[in-house]
């Protein structure tokens, strides 16, 4: 994700794959992907590889056309993220992009100091991992237990760090980018109170980033282990999401059965009815603090440009706090209810 974020650098030509070499200081892209992902690019994301350098410097033109103080990575292999993401539509792509930048700048809380070493406690919790198996997709399962995080040790935001931090070590595979993620959220033991810190402000920048704002496929969410309070928080959630991405939650309740019809049983640890051993959270923890100076490099090509605002290059849409907070207020009878 290393590169010069500078505009004038980058050729005018967007005509034909070899406009690349008149950027040598720019990491030269080599595809990673085997030929049976290459053809599922093709067939799912439009992605023609004798066109691929072609897309990936017309994206570039149009960040420095109209988003010249962007201060984005303008590498190939960074760019190819945000068109896969978007099945190489160029015009939705870079509304990706800017909001990839949007969500970074206008969450300070979040983003701030974001590394590795500094989410070190909510690791060790256990809140987030990802577990060693693919599954038959070829896709990582990406495993959340709220459960496991204690508020008054730190603000939910922490959380929210460990997964961005996740979704950004995930992302860096081209297998990825193609395949998409899994969730597995298991609810068990999660309480009103701990519900609470979850309103609708929070819910609308979380969803706002998976849905809008990061290069990420998610292709299912499963829901285990739900208590009866979780339909009010899905309540709080379910205006922000778009029909296709609700259509991709499954609750699944204590039933393991059903959920094994989405995640074999072979690549689940023994947590959750699998046959790969008890859960465990090292391997995943070890390699993300091992990337620290990777991402302090990679997030180092992300710095908003000192003679600019996030007001002249961020896209409207964020939500109004004040009106969230309001609408937490009216959702609160309904958490009581559900409880």
């Amino acid at each position: 994700m290393s590169g010069d974020s500078d505009c004038t650098r980058t050729s005018p030509s967007a005509g034909s794959p070899s406009d690349n070499e008149f950027l040598p200081d720019r990491p030269k892209y080599v595809c990673s992907l085997s030929p049976d992902l290459i053809i599922k690019a093709r067939e799912e994301l439009q992605e023609k590889p004798e066109w691929r350098l072609r897309d990936v410097q017309a994206l570039r033109d149009m960040v420095c056309k109209d988003y010249p103080s962007l201060g984005t990575c303008l590498d190939d292999a960074f760019l190819l993220r945000f068109l896969r993401a978007r099945k190489f539509d160029y015009d939705r792509a870079l509304q990706l992009l800017v909001n990839y930048h949007t969500c970074r700048r206008s969450w300070p809380e979040v983003f701030n100091n974001l590394k590795p070493s500094a989410i070190k406690p909510v690791l060790e919790s256990g809140f987030v991992t990802v577990l060693p198996r693919l599954d038959p997709e070829g896709r990582h399962i990406v495993c959340i237990r709220p459960d496991r995080w204690t508020p008054s040790n730190y603000p939910i935001t922490e959380n929210i760090r460990a997964i961005y931090l996740t979704l950004e070590k995930l992302i860096q595979s081209e297998e990825t980018q193609v395949n998409g993620i899994v969730i597995l959220a298991d609810y068990k033991g999660v309480s009103l109170s701990k519900a609470s810190h979850f309103g609708p402000f929070v819910a609308k920048k979380v969803i706002g980033i998976l849905q809008d704002g990061f290069p990420i496929r998610i292709k299912a969410v499963n829901i285990i282990n739900e208590p009866r309070i979780f339909k009010g928080i899905f309540a709080i959630i379910k205006p922000f999401l778009k029909e296709k991405i609700a259509n991709r939650f499954f609750l699944h309740g204590c039933d393991l059965n059903s959920l094994h019809q989405n995640i074999p049983p072979v690549i689940l640890p023994e947590e959750y009815g699998g046959t790969s051993g008890k859960l465990d959270i090292s391997e995943w923890n070890e390699l993300l603090l091992a990337s620290e100076e990777d991402f302090l490099h990679d997030f180092s090509q992300l710095d908003l440009p000192c003679d600019s605002s996030p007001h002249d290059i961020l896209v409207s849409g964020d939500a109004d706090e004040k009106q969230c907070d309001d609408s937490l207020r009216g959702m609160k009878p309904q958490l009581y209810y559900c409880y």
